[in-house]
């Protein structure tokens, strides 16, 4: 496809006519593990055939971290990226500063106003003006099953926080790590998100978007305690510091029956060869369904001090219908544009497609607070902290909603 006919319009096509592409993209981001890599070779493919050349500039850590570590160490540097993968409020912080590029011209010719969703136009948007080009929506409110492990239980998928407790209790008792888990703060958030969702929509909104303290430190959130500090029950002994992926690799290995994790995992289910409802099975954390807590991966170009040709076509290109359903449907998220047919995902993909639409028509899609799509960084981090200290023993559940209170205020 010729740049010409991928970006569309004639102002753009003026814009960027009789560029050569000399210049690289230098693209920054946490996409480190085998399925992700697979579906960002999608990309470069794409834009290697336009001539444009990618440097890539992984840095490893499923949440994100550590890549807005070292950007903030590159931008302090005079040094930043052309292209950044960024989540939520990291990108209205940076746009806050001016440090973003302005993608209007491609937003326009495109018309991404009447194909985003609105939930992702207000991280997409600043004062106006696009800035980000999101490239997926992932929801976070799953749970990933080895369905030879689910089988041998002799109970069906579960629905309810009890029918869950009797499958891990069932899973356990069979000799297998009932629950794989890894022992990072994004991940016991992640957790902590469905878990807080499953005790109601009311309530996720009003401790983890409001932020009020009644919520945050009421008898609901010692209840999501008391929850989480059963799911740590589950858990093997090797769990800390483990990434995800690997813990992903247990329930495909057969050696945990569960993951508690958002939907970039199927990525790593489908590169094992796993076949949704054979090998595996996906469904809505107990107490969630009919709602979505998401987080969007966006691709933020950095100003570079003038018209960048390359970042206007990077732009155009994860946008473009064609790569958002070939990209999703590796990465295991769903498009960013209500406007890609559901033909080439598979049942785990229709279902997300499907859960996402009904979740945002009946105003039960939530930004996701542990992966920066409730609240600022400060927030978020805050949260991690106290969760991550409970999940490790050092809080009881009611003293850990205390600190949240304290927590979530010291940030705000």
């Amino acid at each position: 496809m010729t740049i010409r006919k991928l970006l569309g319009g004639a102002a753009v096509a003026a814009m960027i006519s009789g560029a050569a592409y000399a210049e690289d993209v230098e693209v920054l981001h946490w996409w480190t593990s085998g399925g992700e890599a697979a579906a960002l070779n999608v990309l470069k493919d794409d834009l290697a055939g336009q001539g444009i050349g990618w440097v890539d500039m992984p840095v490893a850590g499923g949440g994100g971290e550590a890549a807005m570590t070292t950007l903030r160490a590159r931008v302090t540097a005079g040094d930043a990226p052309t292209a950044v993968q960024m989540l939520g409020f990291d990108i209205k912080d940076w746009a806050a500063e001016g440090a973003l590029g302005n993608l209007n011209a491609v937003a326009e010719a495109e018309g991404w106003d009447a194909v985003v969703p609105t939930a992702l136009q207000n991280f997409s948007k600043h004062d106006g003006n696009w800035i980000a080009a999101p490239v997926n929506v992932h929801s976070t409110n799953w749970v990933w099953m080895n369905k030879a492990a689910l089988d041998a239980t002799g109970l069906g998928e579960p629905t309810t926080w009890e029918e869950l407790v009797a499958v891990l209790d069932a899973m356990q008792a069979n000799g297998i790590t009932a629950l794989g888990h890894g022992g990072q703060a994004w991940q016991d958030a992640t957790i902590f998100d469905a878990v807080v969702l499953s005790l109601g929509d009311d309530f996720y909104k009003s401790a983890f978007i409001d932020l009020n303290p009644d919520a945050l430190g009421g008898a609901q959130m010692v209840e999501a305690f008391d929850r989480m500090a059963k799911l740590r029950s589950y858990v093997d002994d090797n769990f800390s510091g483990r990434d995800w992926n690997l813990a992903s690799a247990m329930v495909i290995n057969g050696e945990a029956g569960m993951q508690m994790m958002g939907d970039w995992a199927k990525g790593e289910f489908l590169r094992a060869d796993q076949v949704p409802g054979e090998d595996f099975v996906c469904i809505r954390f107990p107490g969630t369904q009919g709602s979505v807590t998401f987080n969007s991966d966006q691709f933020a170009m950095f100003d570079t001090g003038g018209d960048s040709p390359a970042q206007q076509a990077m732009a155009a290109s994860v946008m473009n219908p064609s790569f958002q359903s070939a990209f999703n449907v590796v990465k295991g998220s769903v498009p960013a544009r209500t406007d890609v047919p559901n033909d080439a995902f598979d049942a785990c993909g229709k279902k997300g497609m499907a859960d996402l639409a009904d979740a945002n028509a009946n105003g039960r899609l939530h930004g996701s607070a542990a992966h920066g799509h409730a609240n600022p960084a400060a927030v978020k981090n805050a949260i991690y902290d106290v969760v991550t200290a409970h999940f490790n023993g050092e809080f009881d559940s009611a003293t850990a909603a205390e600190e949240m209170v304290n927590a979530v205020e010291s940030a705000m």
